[in-house]
């Protein structure tokens, strides 16, 4: 089992970096894989909505959407991670996980997924409930933990000092390593996702 853990921050190894690290340390006491996927500080454009990814599978655009697209489709569940920029997410993994989830979502769907935010006082609860819409209009079950995921701090230094928000991080990798082994024995024994045609209703007719 693997799981893949994005930072969203321009900072490679800052505060959303030091909670992801947090999580994927307590998954891999339980056995899974991990891999933190930096989405670098290269400028990340948005969704055109040029429907290129409707015909060839992939994003008109070749950059990091892409790259991580394909690392999804082996992957079993997703941590995705993001600083917390005038009480919502980072502009770049808004435009990372906008595209990301319009064109790669049948890597997605159905593996489990969670949000981590990082700020310095507020705005993680909007920044929270922004991720995790994500997940919900993917059918990707959401893991959560024993409070918000989220850590506090301006520096690295000071989230290593939270020591609330590290246990959440803690008991987050506990709960997604707990949810990954259920899908698996579920598998095992023939339980699969029941799935329907999607229906799209227009309210203008």
């Amino acid at each position: 089992m693997k799981v893949l853990l994005v930072n969203g921050s321009p900072h490679e190894k800052g505060c959303t970096y030091t909670a992801l690290k947090t999580v994927a340390a307590a998954l891999n006491a339980e056995g899974v894989e991990t891999e933190i996927f930096w989405i670098g500080i290269k400028p990340i454009s948005g969704c055109i909505a040029c429907l290129n990814c409707r015909k060839t599978g992939e994003c008109v655009f070749a950059d990091k959407v892409n790259e991580f697209a394909k690392k999804a489709a082996e992957a079993d569940g997703f941590v995705f991670g993001s600083p917390v920029h005038y009480a919502h997410a980072g502009g770049a993994i808004t435009s990372f996980m906008d595209r990301l989830f319009y064109s790669g979502s049948k890597n997605l769907a159905y593996k489990p997924a969670a949000s981590v935010v990082s700020s310095r006082r507020a705005g993680g609860p909007a920044t929270f409930d922004m991720l995790n819409k994500y997940y919900a209009i993917s059918n990707m079950p959401i893991v959560s933990s024993n409070y918000w995921n989220e850590v506090h701090g301006n520096t690295a230094e000071e989230v290593e000092k939270d020591e609330e928000g590290l246990q959440t991080m803690r008991v987050l990798g506990k709960n997604m390593a707990w949810i990954l082994k259920c899908l698996e024995a579920g598998k095992k024994v023939g339980i699969e996702p029941k799935k329907e045609e999607k229906i799209k209703t227009n309210f203008i007719r």
